[in-house]
């Protein structure tokens, strides 16, 4: 397996985190039944359960993002000490988001958010190269 592969895993596994965070956080805020009901009735989340869904949400966009950019690397066999590299980094910028977010460390957060654009921005360059 790739490196660029098995960090991708590993952002999965860390989306996969962030999902159950948010969950106990947000039935936390609205309580065991409003969560398990069909929430025909919307609630908007604040405080850290509101930034958990927040920061669970961007990792989503980032992560269709860092996929597309490793799954390429590695189909196309370009994978290079750059994109392994590469893909460390969008993985350490990742989770260093999480905690960002959830105490809103500015602007920290938002440069935080770029060094992992950056990182997957790399990938996909040194692919076409």
């Amino acid at each position: 397996m790739t490196p660029e592969l098995t960090v991708l895993i590993l952002a999965t596994l860390l989306q996969l985190l962030q999902m159950a965070l948010f969950s106990v956080l947000a039935q936390k805020q609205v309580g065991r039944r409003y969560a398990m009901s069909p929430r025909d009735e919307g609630r908007q989340l604040s405080g850290m359960a509101g930034r958990a869904h927040r920061a669970m949400n961007n990792h989503f966009e980032g992560l269709i993002l860092f996929g597309i950019a490793a799954l390429t690397v590695s189909f196309a066999d370009a994978g290079s000490a750059v994109t392994a590299l590469a893909a460390g980094i969008y993985l350490l910028a990742r989770i260093l988001y999480v905690p960002a977010y959830l105490f809103g460390w500015t602007p920290w957060r938002s440069l935080i958010w770029i060094v992992g654009l950056a990182a997957t921005a790399t990938m996909l360059i040194a692919a076409l190269l």
